[in-house]
């Protein structure tokens, strides 16, 4: 049983265990697909069709199989393309608005929401006496009282007319 239990051990560690010399293996592939293309604005590297970018994906190739390090060929594809190559814009200087931007906004809309909501709430509080039926306003209740004073009028004088 023992013996079993070593084999199967064994076994898995050698699925699991990834060799060390792979890990720097294959990074030109990676640094493609992470790059955007500078022929093809939008689209990724490995995604354009332009002639000039499958040069470019090439030349990574051949730097990667050159034994030149990553860090190496980004520098100068940088230096040459600029930042057009990054699919987010960097987290530093005028870029990091695109980050701080909609997290202000959403922050901002929500004391927007929470204040609407609490005035309404206030607005919906009643008095502690109050009745369940407002009555009408001051305003309101003059206008009424004029209203009747000329509806009074109005019979009054027609009241007259008809006696005469």
């Amino acid at each position: 049983m023992r013996p079993l239990l070593q084999a199967l051990t064994i076994g898995l560690l050698l699925a699991v265990a990834t060799p060390a010399s792979s890990e720097e293996e294959g990074w030109g592939y990676a640094l493609a697909n992470e790059l955007m293309s500078p022929y093809c604005p939008g689209r990724a590297l490995t995604e354009c069709p332009s002639p000039q970018a499958g040069e470019l994906r090439e030349w990574i190739l051949e730097q990667e199989r050159a034994g030149v390090s990553r860090e190496d060929v980004e520098a100068e594809l940088f230096g040459t393309y600029g930042d057009q190559l990054l699919q987010a814009p960097r987290a530093e200087g005028l870029g990091l608005l695109a980050y701080a931007m909609p997290a202000a906004l959403f922050l901002l809309g929500g004391v927007v929401v929470f204040a609407f909501l609490r005035r309404q709430r206030s607005a919906d509080a009643e008095p502690a006496g109050a009745s369940a039926a407002p009555g009408p306003t001051a305003a309101v209740a003059a206008l009424d009282d004029e209203i009747a004073a000329e509806v009074d009028a109005a019979i009054a004088a027609e009241l007259e007319e008809g006696r005469a």
